[in-house]
């Protein structure tokens, strides 16, 4: 198993950024939720890796793993 990379890794994490929060406007909250959620889906089967998904979503929590 690869450990989670918490440390900064994105290139242009400004421009992504950017582009996360103008992908949001002009959604409803339900259209905003919806895409945090295929965004979280799309990017988890990118990353594959059970484990290391696990470890991402008890971190997001503040709980630690």
């Amino acid at each position: 198993m690869t450990d989670l990379t918490t440390a900064p890794n994105l290139t242009d994490a400004d421009g992504f950024y950017e582009a996360l929060i103008a992908a949001h406007q002009g959604l409803t909250p339900e259209q905003s939720i919806a895409l945090n959620a295929r965004l979280i889906l799309l990017l988890a089967n990118h990353v594959g890796d059970k484990d290391i998904l696990l470890d991402a979503l008890h971190k997001a929590r503040g709980t630690g793993r």
